[in-house]
């Protein structure tokens, strides 16, 4: 896989912004409250000038990096950097769905961004390259690296909207075959100890879900057309939500396509760790041995001190990466 044919795609929203506050609260009677309400789905940590610093340190063979807003963006960032591309909600969101306050619309479009390579990863602004990473571990021999590692899904909150995602997948595909004929991607070695999961659920002919890691995620372009072409009138449903829903699909949609389909190469789990950014010590510990290669530090609901907390995560990050990133002005 050529390092110059991947992309990365990078979502941001400045919850600070009074324009984006003010259109938020003209459309919140179509909220529901469904995974919507709370800060944490909108808060900006001030570290993003962080994540750049990363990707230039250790990923330094990227395409392109496509930044996508509803239009705003930090003063510090350098537009005019030859490998961003700035992207705005209504260059490649279809005008009905805009404006949107949900990931879905956002995330479900990516393959209509202008420009946008076959082979693209996609990140969250809180999923950090701690260490030096090679374009094969995203993609090899034109695959996209994923865990064929099956699971139950867990039915709260976001496993609703899972369910809706494997339902899809039952639809199209018939797993006993599609297992079969893939059998050692599955039953690889690189998944260690969780090929237990796929000889405990051997019996179930039914896809139950894959395990999905909580870092970027590697994906075809081609995937999402495939995908919009045969179940356009559900995704088009979940774009006209303005806010999240329990009846939308989302990425992890186009997630299992891929897996259930084949169209894959076994990745290890080791590729990347989950903490939530509140956990300190943690934090500090990845940020100074910087062996992980794929970090993500969320949020979660209940925290308490987010302001000095902010200024200790920013402190952190500061010192574990002190230059300025040619993505900065």
């Amino acid at each position: 896989m050529k390092a110059d044919s991947i992309d990365f795609i990078l979502p941001w929203v400045d919850n600070a912004d009074p324009l984006w506050q003010t259109e938020r609260q003209n459309y919140k009677d179509e909220d529901d409250g469904f995974m919507n309400s709370n800060d944490c789905r909108y808060r900006d940590w001030g570290i993003l000038r962080y994540w750049f610093r990363c990707v230039e340190c250790n990923a330094p063979w990227v395409r392109k990096i496509h930044f996508v807003t509803c239009g705003h963006h930090p003063e510090w960032l350098n537009l005019n950097h030859p490998k961003l591309n700035f992207v705005k909600h209504k260059d490649y969101i279809p005008e009905e769905y805009l404006p949107t306050f949900s990931s879905h619309p956002i995330e479900l479009n990516l393959h209509r961004i202008n420009g946008l390579a076959e082979h693209f990863v996609y990140f969250n602004d809180d999923i950090f390259l701690l260490a030096p990473v090679k374009p094969s571990d995203f993609f090899k021999k034109g695959l996209p690296r994923d865990c064929g590692i099956r699971v139950f899904p867990v039915v709260y909150d976001i496993g609703l909207i899972n369910m809706n995602d494997i339902n899809i997948i039952n639809k199209e595909f018939n797993f006993a075959k599609q297992f079969k004929q893939n059998y050692w991607k599955w039953m690889n070695y690189r998944y260690g100890i969780h090929i237990i999961r796929n000889l405990l659920l051997m019996h179930y002919e039914y896809f139950t879900g894959s395990k999905v890691l909580h870092v970027a995620n590697s994906f075809k372009k081609s995937t999402f057309e495939e995908v919009w072409q045969k179940y356009g009138d559900v995704l088009d449903k979940t774009c006209q939500h303005r806010f999240r829903s329990p009846l939308d699909v989302n990425q992890w949609l186009m997630k299992y396509w891929q897996v259930v389909k084949g169209d894959f190469y076994p990745q290890s789990l080791k590729i990347g760790k989950h903490y939530f950014i509140d956990n300190i010590v943690q934090l500090k510990r990845e940020l100074n041995n910087k062996h992980t290669k794929l970090v993500c530090f969320s949020e979660h609901e209940g925290m308490s001190d987010i302001t000095l907390l902010k200024q200790e995560v920013i402190r952190l990050f500061q010192e574990a990466y002190p230059e300025k990133s040619s993505f900065e002005l």
